[in-house]
C-alpha cells in the first residue's frame, strides 16, 4: 500500500492535514519510513527507561498524527514491558488559541480510558513546532484530571518555538523555516510512513 499524506506541520496551520505537497514547492524527505521506524523504537527505549514499568504510564496522542504515534510507541513499549500499556487519544480542538480568528475545527473523539489522576501522562505528537498544539492539549488534559506528571514525546522537533514547551522524548530535530511545513505519511491504519520536509509549504 502506497504512503498517504497525513500530518501537515507549519507555523500558520499546526492541525492541518494535507492534501499532499503543493505543486511547484520544493520537497526532501528528512525521514524515510524505516528511519522512523528506527526513531520510534528509540523514543520507546528512552521512555521505558525512563518509567520502570508501565503501570503508572498513559500514552495520550493528540489529535490527530500523535495518536498513531503513540499507538507505535504503546506496541514497541509492550516489548519491554510486561502487560498493558494504556493509550488515548486527546482532541485539542475547542482549546485552541485562534478559535476567534477562524471557522469551528473539525472535532475529534477523546478517549482515555483511565483515570489519569496521579498518573504519569506522556502526551504523543507527531511534529512540535510553535508548542500551540502542545499548549491546548495541556488545557484539555486539565478537564480530564489531574495527573502526577505530564512528560512529552514528538517524533519531530522543530525550531520556532512560540511558548516555553520543551519535549522530554525527541525522535529528530530538524532545522526549518517559519514558512516551511513538515509533513508525516501514513502507511496503512497506523503505519507511519517518511517524514518530508515541503519548503514554502505552510500556507
Amino acid at each position: 500500500m502506497s504512503p498517504s499524506p497525513r500530518s501537515a506541520r507549519g507555523p500558520a496551520t499546526p492541525g492541518a492535514v494535507s492534501p499532499g505537497p503543493p505543486q511547484g514547492k520544493a520537497t526532501k524527505v528528512l525521514l524515510s519510513a524505516a528511519e522512523v521506524q528506527r526513531a520510534v523504537t528509540r523514543l520507546a527505549r528512552e521512555i521505558a527507561r525512563a518509567h520502570r514499568t508501565g503501570g503508572e504510564l498513559v500514552l495520550v496522542g493528540i489529535q490527530t498524527g500523535g495518536v498513531h504515534l503513540a499507538r507505535q510507541l504503546a506496541a514497541q513499549l509492550g516489548r519491554l514491558w510486561p502487560g498493558h500499556v494504556t493509550v488515548g487519544q486527546l482532541d485539542i480542538a475547542m482549546h485552541r488559541d485562534d478559535l476567534d480568528r477562524r471557522l469551528a475545527p473539525p472535532v475529534h473523539p477523546t478517549t482515555v480510558p483511565v483515570d489519569i489522576a496521579d498518573k504519569v501522562v506522556v502526551l504523543v505528537d507527531d511534529v512540535l513546532s510553535t508548542g500551540r498544539t502542545v499548549r491546548a492539549a495541556l488545557d484539555a488534559l486539565h478537564d480530564l484530571g489531574r495527573p502526577r506528571a505530564v512528560h512529552l514525546a514528538v517524533l519531530v522537533e522543530r525550531p520556532h518555538r512560540a511558548l516555553p514547551i520543551r519535549p522530554d522524548f525527541v525522535g529528530k530535530r530538524v532545522r526549518t523555516a517559519p514558512g516551511d511545513r513538515v509533513e508525516v505519511q501514513l502507511n496503512g491504519e497506523d503505519g507511519l510512513g517518511a517524514v518530508l520536509l515541503i519548503r514554502g509549504g505552510a500556507s
